[in-house]
């Protein structure tokens, strides 16, 4: 199976959207399809050996739109210019033709040569061409409707199409009935019904679009961040050069008050960064020879020069961008359950409307009153509303979270986040910084350089226990010893050999794995008490030392704790370091179970546990040793660094490496469920309450409503979904 995701053309309103993903759903070859309305986009996953690109884009042709190729970036500016000035131009004219059809009737001077009784033939034509125009204004609503329609998955401009044009077919059959001389047909035509009806449903998905189009920001911010053009040196000369002529390999320079260009490693000079748009920390971060640095960060003082790693679709932002894009085209269980409802919402209107048209000529009403009550219930129960209520809120809070640092794998995730009652952490890296530094050394055979064979052995390792031996080994300019047979033991620790000897690091449970018997418990009990972690040395069988390991707690961890339990959120720590390390952490910020001494493995058993108790796990872990729990819990988030966000067992990563992102998760999705179910309420009262009304149920007591009324009050219901979910932007602090 592959995926792709295409731009879409044409797509103008919820329903169009929901046609289309159900018609690319219904293909053979293509196993899921999300159209994405917001974004004008579709994600597809298909079977590559049934269907090619070219296939994918025909469908999307057949279903009335046009695909613009694979989705890169958002354009809006251009568009929305034409469509301001098509819209204003429209204005005008449908003030003008609510004036000649309507003027004379609340006695507004009428212009003499466009008089319905003196000139009813200059009335009738002037109409009609004024109806025209507005017919190819909306033409995309009606072609849509009938490509729906034919594709048997009706949707609001079905509805809208339908009564547009049996009112048109009306109004030109009175307009022939006044030209064989029954000249009082001339007050029975609906021409400006169908003209205002369309110019109604265009001023909606104008309100529609700018709102849309604010919801992308987020986004086109990160698009933005890098720069347009940088500096390479190519054979010792420098040459500018756009960021798609960028290299992997190649060596870029960046000066002071500029931007870094692609993501990097440092190979000459100093300089401090800042990061803050993907890390958080408002502080520049200094960086040097080795450090990486991340495309869009600014230069504060320094000349750099950095070899390009990661470049166009590999980099950090492009990453960033694909992720929530990617979020926002999957639909959360609430989402489904809507379109399930409009799905089967619009054939129910069709019949119920021409059940009204058919009783009301039983009943004697005539004609006319059949037809405008037709055409009323069909443009009143727009189901327009009711599509907007869930995708709109989740691309908003889909931004909101990349805003605040939180990337989100899938939309079902902001549904979910608010059921969390249970949060289990890691320690290491998740609840402490990670940043490690050698606290106590505990040599029992005075070895010659201890720190450097074990820096040595451990600069091989990814964990963040060698840090401290490595930041060790650099700050006392030591040159680390050549190190064979590597080998990384889970949840242990790491064994290699150096000048021939065999050397083990690792905790006690490493000692057990191979026979090692350990006289040393006093001193590492002593050693826990103080809060440290433990790394037994051992040499050829012999354990030589005991070193002791001190990290940082997070400054807020403390404070996010108690947020949590204040909120009555239970909160767990898993960890594979000793008990008593584990618990004086736990102690100092809350925590008050704490599970230790476990494997990777076992994490997830610890997590599968907790679920069969029926809890609503959210594991938080660094997303390396902590990926199998990570994968088995309800909602997985990676604590990590910005540079490193592409991670596959996680379903949310903090980017900012700050705590209170997991606070503000929990909270968007709160505020996103409430305003879901508030817009749902709304678009599913509208409809209970204006269809019956539509229908004439109210008439005999004197209040019924017109076509264009019915579309003003179609185009409110979807503007009050619209404010009801932008309000979702000012639901957290930046």
């Amino acid at each position: 199976m592959k995926k792709i995701i295409l731009s879409i053309d044409g797509m103008t309103c919820s329903a169009c959207s929901n046609g289309l993903e159900k018609y690319l759903n219904k293909q053979d070859g293509v196993k899921e399809a999300n159209v994405n309305l917001v974004l004008a986009n579709a994600s597809i996953e298909y079977d590559e050996k049934k269907l090619n690109i070219s296939d994918l884009e025909e469908f999307v042709k057949k279903a009335g739109f046009k695909s613009l190729g694979e989705f890169k970036e958002i354009k809006t500016e251009s568009k929305n210019k034409i469509e301001t000035v098509k819209f204003i131009i429209f204005t005008i004219l449908a003030i003008l033709l609510m004036y000649i059809s309507m003027g004379h009737m609340i006695n507004l001077p009428v212009i003499k040569f466009l008089d319905p009784h003196t000139n009813s033939t200059n009335y009738m034509l002037t109409l009609l061409v004024l109806t025209i125009a507005f017919l190819w204004y909306g033409f995309d609503i009606l072609k849509n409707g009938y490509k729906n329609l034919i594709h048997r998955t009706p949707n609001m401009d079905t509805l809208v199409g339908i009564g547009v044009i049996s009112s048109l077919l009306y109004s030109i059959y009175n307009m022939y009935m006044v030209f064989l001389g029954n000249h009082h047909e001339v007050m029975n035509l609906y021409f400006e019904s169908s003209a205002i009806v369309i110019y109604f449903i265009k001023l909606g998905r104008y309100i529609d679009g700018i709102s849309k189009d604010k919801t992308r920001e987020a986004i086109q911010k990160l698009v933005k961040i890098t720069p347009n053009s940088a500096t390479i040196r190519i054979n010792g000369e420098e040459k500018q050069v756009t960021l798609d002529e960028i290299s992997k390999g190649d060596t870029v320079i960046s000066r002071p008050g500029e931007k870094i260009a692609v993501d990097g490693e440092i190979i000459l000079g100093k300089a401090h960064l800042d990061e803050s748009f993907i890390t958080g920390e408002s502080k520049p971060v200094a960086k040097e020879i080795g450090n990486k640095v991340i495309a869009g960060s600014i230069n504060y003082d320094g000349y750099l020069e950095y070899k390009a790693e990661r470049i166009g679709k590999e980099s950090t932002i492009s990453e960033i961008v694909r992720l929530v894009v990617e979020a926002s085209n999957t639909k959360a269980p609430i989402a489904k359950i809507a379109d399930k409802v409009s799905g089967i919402f619009v054939p129910v209107v069709i019949v119920i409307a021409i059940i009204t048209f058919f009783i009301y000529l039983i009943l004697g009403q005539g004609m006319q009153t059949a037809i405008t009550t037709f055409v009323t219930v069909l443009v009143v129960a727009c189901p327009c509303s009711l599509g907007l209520a869930t995708p709109l809120a989740i691309v908003i809070a889909e931004g909101l979270c990349a805003s605040n640092g939180i990337l989100v794998k899938k939309s079902e995730i902001l549904e979910n986040a608010q059921k969390v009652d249970t949060i289990v952490f890691d320690k290491t890296g998740t609840l402490t910084y990670g940043k490690l530094k050698i606290s106590k050394i505990i040599d029992y055979n005075n070895t010659e350089n201890l720190l450097q064979l074990v820096g040595s052995v451990e600069s091989k390792s990814t964990h963040p226990i060698g840090k401290a031996f490595t930041d060790y080994l650099e700050e006392n300019k030591l040159s680390t010893l050549e190190v064979t047979n590597f080998e990384n033991i889970s949840g242990l620790g790491i064994k290699a050999n150096v000048n021939n000897d065999d050397i083990l690091l690792g905790n006690s449970k490493m000692l057990t794995q191979y026979g090692i018997e350990n006289n040393h418990l006093e001193d590492e009990k002593s050693l826990s008490e103080a809060g440290n972690s433990i790394v037994y040395v051992v040499k050829n069988k012999e354990i030589i030392a005991l070193i002791g390991i001190n990290d940082i707690v997070r400054e807020n961890a403390k404070d996010v704790i108690s947020i949590l339990n204040e909120n009555k959120i239970k909160t767990i720590m898993l960890t594979g370091d000793n008990k008593q390390t584990a618990e004086k952490i736990a102690k100092d910020i809350g925590i008050t179970k704490v599970i230790s001494n476990v494997m990777p493995t076992e994490k997830a058993n610890m997590i599968k546990s907790l679920k069969e108790e029926n809890k609503f796990v959210m594991m938080c872990g660094d997303g390396i040793n902590d990926s199998p729990a990570l994968t088995v819990s309800d909602i997985g988030v990676s604590v990590n660094s910005g540079t490193d966000i592409a991670i596959d067992s996680s379903d949310v990563i903090l980017t900012r490496n700050d705590l209170t992102s997991i606070i503000n998760l929990i909270n968007i999705s709160k505020k996103t469920i409430k305003n879901i179910k508030q817009n749902l309420f709304w678009a599913f009262f509208y409809n209970i309450l204006m269809i019956p009304i539509a229908a004439g149920v109210l008439r005999p007591i004197g209040i019924a409503i017109s076509p264009m009324f019915a579309s003003a009050a179609m185009v409110l219901s979807s503007f009050t979904v619209i404010l009801n979910a932008l309000r979702l932007k000012n639901s957290i602090k930046k």
